[in-house]
């Protein structure tokens, strides 16, 4: 069975992996999921990542973020836009996620960044993922 959507396939290993306490988890490598894997480590939702090569594929290697509790930093992941019905929105109605506790990335013309570094550049985009 291919996998119609890998961005949100990433998202759902991240998560389970998380409500699981793994310590890590592999993903397939693309650019898009680099930038989202870097945003997530630079807003400190993951520990941190790497590349692996695995039987010729490249994968990247998520370790997963857990408070002094043992619980997981990531409360929630969740797909904005998908393949059959893609979100865009323009910089003045970028959601905020629990009140700026959580992100939204946004994919835009001057790259993948956060919802609030779009909001201050002025720009708008296509509503990736919002994490919290």
């Amino acid at each position: 069975m291919a996998v119609s959507d890998p961005v949100a396939d990433m998202l759902t290993k991240i998560r389970n992996a998380s409500q699981a306490k793994h310590e890590k988890v592999d993903v397939a490598n693309s650019k898009l999921k680099l930038q989202i894997v870097k945003i997530m480590k630079n807003e400190g939702f993951v520990k941190n990542f790497k590349k692996v090569t695995k039987d010729g594929a490249t994968y990247l290697r998520v370790f997963l973020k857990y408070d002094e509790n043992q619980a997981p930093v990531i409360h929630g992941i969740e797909r904005l836009s998908t393949p059959g019905r893609r979100v865009y929105t323009g910089y003045k109605s970028i959601p905020r996620i629990y009140n700026g506790y959580g992100i939204v990335i946004v994919s835009t013309s001057s790259g993948v960044i956060t919802g609030k570094k779009a909001s201050e550049q002025l720009v708008g985009g296509e509503l990736i993922c919002s994490i919290w």
